[in-house]
């Protein structure tokens, strides 16, 4: 893909691959709905990854996603998992403020950052594994 996606766009197609890993396809409403956008926002959105090849599309259809589509998404959904697992899991935040934070930061992160912090958490969680009060200490000064 030459350019990147918007964050917005990013969202509309992490969504679509949300809906079409529940029940094989997403509809324009369900995703104006769990994105709380306007139908017509949706439809502008599904052009523009109608025309990029990421979805496939037509009015009044189901929406799938594309080989290249279900990678690209299914690379941001790893970004936000693994970010919201660190977050709380590590870090100790809420589910709900977590996974906001994750949300705004897969957009953002570099593939160099994803990469290295992935190997930085399951070097923590090897680490916390041999070492348990080490979890418990780094919650305590959070109080």
């Amino acid at each position: 893909m030459e350019e990147k996606l918007s964050r917005s766009q990013e969202d509309y197609l992490e969504e679509i691959c949300n809906q079409v890993i529940k029940r094989g396809y997403a509809k324009v409403t369900d995703i104006a709905e769990a994105l709380n956008v306007k139908k017509a926002s949706v439809t502008g959105a599904l052009n523009i990854l109608t025309a990029r090849k990421l979805i496939n599309y037509e009015p009044y259809s189901k929406i799938t996603l594309t080989n290249e589509g279900e990678i690209f998404a299914k690379n941001i959904i790893e970004k936000h998992e693994n970010l919201r697992d660190f977050l709380e899991n590590i870090l100790g935040l809420s589910s709900v403020e977590a996974s906001e934070n994750a949300c705004r930061m897969e957009h953002v992160v570099s593939d160099e950052f994803f990469a290295n912090f992935v190997k930085f958490s399951n070097f923590i969680r090897d680490y916390i594994k041999k070492n348990p009060d080490f979890l418990k200490s780094y919650r305590n000064i959070l109080k």
